[in-house]
């Protein structure tokens, strides 16, 4: 076949045709950052931050109001139960509830991609220390729920139905990054029992577990009462 011979095309289109092909990249690239801003958005302040003093007065208030009553019950399976660990996007980001968890309370955080965090550091909140966080060795850094999921279980949430014990283990103002050995420690047990080692998060932990309870609706035991009350007591006396 014969070679049909090269238009040369009018300068002013071949300028029309480069300021278009620039006009796409710039479209390009703003959708591209404008993507990593809604990522930066969307993620809520880490678990340690302080709560403001509008949550610690709500906080007084729910305590206030909520159903006091000894745990009932026995055991449940977590899967069956409250829904598969980590790897539901309960939020629709597009990130599993763990690398959310991780993005939110390390701080120097490697991601694979826009979701995956691969390193990091925690400052634990429950102990104060510090905790390197890498992929190869993850289990040292852990997700607490808490409001534990044994203690939901028994003050009420096996009354209800799946979908709203998956929105329980999956929410975000019920999960806190901490260390392998904090969370084994606290286990299932109710402030009562347990409080966390570091008195400076006394009153963030307070709020988020009557926070939780009061938004679900779930009971607590008369010594978690009494110890969610001392709890807030060590909130700024400004507030």
């Amino acid at each position: 076949m014969a070679m049909l011979p090269r238009v040369r095309l009018p300068r002013w289109l071949r300028l029309r045709r480069r300021r278009t092909r620039l006009g796409a990249v710039l479209v390009a690239v703003a959708i591209g950052v404008g993507a990593c801003v809604l990522a930066a958005r969307d993620t809520p302040p880490p678990a340690k931050a302080q709560p403001t003093a509008n949550q610690i007065a709500a906080a007084r208030t729910q305590l206030a109001h909520l159903a006091v009553a000894p745990a009932r019950g026995g055991g449940y399976q977590r899967t069956n139960d409250f829904g598969p660990s980590w790897v539901l996007d309960a939020d629709h980001n597009g990130c599993r509830q763990r690398d959310d968890v991780l993005r939110r309370d390390l701080t120097e955080v490697q991601t694979q991609g826009r979701c995956i965090v691969t390193a990091g550091m925690l400052s634990d909140p429950y102990t104060g220390d510090s905790v390197q966080f890498t992929k190869s060795d993850a289990a040292e850094v852990q997700v607490d729920h808490v409001y534990p999921l044994a203690l939901a279980w028994r003050h009420g949430a096996a009354r209800w139905p799946q979908q709203r014990r998956v929105e329980l283990a999956n929410d975000l103002t019920n999960l806190v990054a901490t260390s392998a050995q904090a969370n084994n420690r606290k286990s299932d047990h109710g402030p009562g029992e347990w409080l966390p080692p570091n008195h400076g998060f006394w009153c963030a932990y307070a709020v988020r577990y009557i926070g939780v309870a009061a938004k679900y609706g779930l009971s607590v035991s008369a010594t978690d009462r009494t110890a969610l009350s001392t709890a807030l007591r060590t909130c700024p006396a400004s507030h």
